[in-house]
């Protein structure tokens, strides 16, 4: 054999080889070919299905939305009377302050001739009430019972609220 039947040869088996190489590349792709064949067949049963669930999503959304709606219209009164309510509260208050503002500024108008009288009354009253526990000196008898029997009334209590407690 001489060199150009070798080259043939050589080229032959390379094509050969290259060729079944492609068999089994082409059947590999006619099996995925396959497998996509199969999944676009699925397809408009699957999307009829979506379908289907979405239309009931909606349909249920709509329901629930009138719902709301239907039930904010019998709350829509409410909430006029309670912004009503508001807006009258508004104004007192701000007639309240406004007149509060008013008789403030006439209580800083008022002379320091009339605070004199009222500061002495008070100091009079005051002199009194303590020239008047003075002169009396101990306290009486009714007022030490008192006191006796409110400390037994808190004790008594006392004893109650532990026994409770435990």
């Amino acid at each position: 054999m001489s060199l150009a039947g070798l080259g043939v040869l050589i080229i032959g088996l390379a094509f050969a080889a290259l060729a079944l190489f492609l068999v089994k590349v082409l059947n590999n792709l006619a099996a995925v070919l396959d497998g996509v064949d199969k999944t676009v067949e699925q397809l408009p049963h699957q999307i009829d299905e979506v379908l289907k669930e979405t239309s009931g999503l909606i349909r249920h959304s709509n329901d629930t939305l009138a719902d709301v709606n239907e039930k904010l219209r019998g709350l829509s009164p409410l909430f006029y009377i309670i912004g009503d309510v508001g807006e009258a509260s508004r104004k007192l208050s701000s007639s309240f302050m406004d007149a509060s503002s008013s008789l403030k500024n006439k209580s800083t108008e008022v002379e320091h001739k009339y605070l004199g009288s009222v500061y002495g009354s008070v100091a009079l009253g005051y002199y009194w009430l303590r020239k008047g526990k003075k002169r009396k000196g101990s306290e009486s008898n009714l007022y030490k019972n008192g006191n006796k029997r409110a400390d037994k009334i808190k004790m008594i209590k006392n004893n109650v609220k532990s026994d409770v407690n435990k």
